[in-house]
């Protein structure tokens, strides 16, 4: 079999890495797609781990080079996800979940890949929710929250073009729910050698 991708998107502060944790704990073969960016390191990261730390004028070069599956200049920084791990990951036979914006998700959805994905939107019960858990995370001033805000109502916009839609208001469920998504998007068709297995029934 091949591999597949799960795109998961949402806004900012929504609990999508939380969920994410309990997924790959269920999830078989499955991994974060690390990918680049050009904002600053935050106490705690380590490159090559959490993201790849480069400079702006080596991603501006990359971006030229099309390397890139898919890229944006999100809060002025750059983040994108390297064509060369995703085609890696899928010869392998990997679920690949990729943890990217709207305008991510659009371009992943007109590359070579579209068939592999499966995606799904991690929505907050209410914007006052989510401005709510991006106070008391107080790892931001309230010029970058209120800015995420504003993002999030933007985003919302976006959810018919998804396949799926998770309400993040209860973490066990939303947790359970992801998980049930993710072993589907392992068993889509493309997956499968189709030739192989039809000359085998």
């Amino acid at each position: 079999m091949l591999g597949s991708i799960l795109i998961i998107s949402g806004p900012s502060g929504v609990g999508k890495s939380s969920l994410c944790k309990e997924m790959f704990k269920e999830v078989d073969n499955s991994f974060f797609s690390i990918s680049t960016t050009t904002r600053g390191i935050r106490a705690g990261e380590q490159n090559g781990v959490d993201y790849h730390f480069v400079p702006k004028e080596q991603f501006e070069s990359d971006i030229e080079n099309s390397k890139f599956l898919e890229w944006a200049k999100v809060h002025n920084n750059y983040y994108g996800t390297s064509i060369a791990s995703v085609k890696n990951a899928i010869d392998k036979g990997k679920l690949i979940v990729f943890d990217i914006d709207v305008q991510g998700f659009e371009l992943v959805l007109k590359s070579e890949f579209r068939e592999f994905c499966t995606s799904v939107f991690i929505a907050p019960p209410s914007i006052g929710a989510l401005e709510k858990r991006l106070l008391n995370r107080a790892t931001d001033s309230k010029e970058v929250i209120d800015n995420r805000v504003k993002n999030a109502k933007d985003e919302i916009a976006y959810i018919p073009k998804y396949d799926f839609l998770i309400v993040n208001d209860d973490l066990d469920k939303a947790s359970l729910d992801l998980i049930t998504i993710a072993k589907s998007a392992k068993l889509k068709p493309k997956s499968y050698n189709l030739k192989s297995l039809s000359s085998s029934i």
